[in-house]
């Protein structure tokens, strides 16, 4: 029998994260479901116990900060320790900062976005994939980052996020390098406009309906974060290992 596979995801409790969540327990998978549920405009304990709630058992609801690194060792403890080993992790933990010109961007918008988008992803990573590689199969392991498509575009009044989620691709496609050889893969997969909570904010900056910003994507409507979190379920499968070191572009045509 094929064991259980065992994944970690940030930014659990609602959104893309939730989402993911969703779909690795629909594919069959454990997973240990980590948000900061930090309050004031972000997730809350409430959510993230719903997502566990949804799923019984084969979630375990985590409540740590992406910034705090032994706080995502002591999950990955914690996944090992309960189910044996980990296969994946996905770092979709991510804050949302903007509206000005980068001339006029606070520097604590800066360094917030570097603290949470760019070095929680690299915690996740740094705590991660040792476990991988330490595990009963590396062959099959894959790490995920979710980024975003100002990963690859500059977006009006984002230079900060924009700097940040092109960090998370530089880092993504620096670990792929580093895991040469070892069978785990490493990834980002870069949503466009999402109908999530994050969105919203986004809007909230241009003083737009969210839904305005769809336009820019060639399907014309908004995504689900259900179809992203297929995405980034293929990545984090053992079938997704035909990709590696490199960007999906879940953004509905906005990058071309």
């Amino acid at each position: 029998m094929t064991p259980t596979r065992v994944a970690l995801v940030t930014g659990a409790a609602r959104g893309i994260g939730a989402a993911t969540v969703d779909r690795l327990v629909a594919d069959g998978c454990h997973v240990v479901a980590l948000d900061s549920c930090g309050g004031g405009g972000l997730a809350t304990r409430a959510d993230l116990d719903g997502v566990g709630a949804r799923h019984g058992d084969r979630v375990l609801p985590v409540v740590a900060d992406v910034r705090d690194r032994a706080a995502l060792d002591g999950a990955v403890a914690l996944a090992v320790d309960r189910w044996g080993r980990l296969d994946a992790a996905v770092a979709a933990a991510a804050v949302i900062r903007g509206g000005t010109p980068l001339w006029q961007t606070p520097e604590a918008d800066l360094d917030e976005l570097w603290d949470v988008d760019v070095r929680g992803v690299w915690h996740t990573a740094a705590a991660t994939v040792p476990a991988m590689l330490a595990g009963p199969d590396p062959s099959g392991c894959r790490f995920v980052a979710v980024a975003s498509a100002a990963g690859t575009r500059g977006l009006f009044h984002l230079a900060a996020y924009t700097a940040a989620k092109h960090a998370v691709v530089g880092m993504v496609k620096g670990l792929a390098a580093d895991l040469v050889g070892t069978g785990v893969t490493a990834n980002a997969v870069s949503p466009g406009s999402t109908d999530t909570a994050m969105l919203a904010a986004t809007a909230a900056l241009y003083d737009v309906p969210a839904d305005e910003l769809a336009g820019h994507q060639l399907l014309q409507r908004l995504l689900d974060p259900g179809e992203v979190a297929a995405a980034i379920a293929f990545c984090a499968s053992p079938a997704g290992g035909v990709v590696n070191g490199t960007v999906l572009h879940a953004d509905g045509g906005f990058t071309g």
